[in-house]
């Protein structure tokens, strides 16, 4: 796995968490996606989680919640990469069915199953509630999929110009430093 491009993904994810351009912005399905489909079976499940976790930790603290997300996304990069291992040719269609097919599990897990537990409310509220919550996670996934997946698909994690070697070489040509 390149290290590079895994950490420049998770900063790239939080900085545009942090941005806020949907009420429910979620980068991480189209910034994950690239690497469940390129990079072995547990890069995705491990970027989707540090991913959750980083910004937890950034902004509110680590609980329960945390927790809940991270595992759950990271079951989704898992299944992800499976989804994508014996395709020959990948598009934005294949990357927008997983990624939506993702959020709704996310979303009916999170919200659905662990939010009733986690938080008290009934069970049926908590369906109702998700529509609305879910329709907005779908709009902001399936922009950033249709943005960035193709974009780092094809100029980040497939790219052998901007390798852990390559990189390490332009930037610390004169010291011993590995990654």
């Amino acid at each position: 796995m390149n290290k590079v491009k895994f950490a420049a993904g998770i900063v790239l994810v939080n900085a545009l968490r942090f941005v806020r351009v949907f009420p429910n912005n979620d980068p991480i399905m189209g910034v994950m996606l690239p690497f469940a489909r390129q990079q072995k079976w547990w890069s995705a499940a491990a970027f989707a989680f540090i991913a959750m976790v980083s910004f937890d930790l950034i902004t509110s603290g680590i609980g329960a919640w945390t927790w809940v997300t991270a595992f759950t996304y990271a079951a989704i990069g898992i299944g992800a990469h499976f989804y994508f291992k014996n395709r020959q040719k990948i598009g934005l269609k294949n990357y927008l069915g997983a990624g939506i097919a993702g959020v709704l599990v996310f979303d009916f897990v999170t919200g659905v199953l662990f939010g009733p537990t986690l938080f008290g409310t009934p069970m049926e509220l908590a369906f109702i509630a998700q529509i609305p919550f879910t329709a907005l996670h779908l709009l902001s996934a399936s922009v950033y999929i249709a943005v960035l997946a193709p974009l780092l698909d094809r100029h980040l994690v497939n790219s052998p110009q901007l390798s852990d070697e390559r990189l390490a070489k332009l930037f610390f040509s004169d010291t011993k430093l590995k990654l």
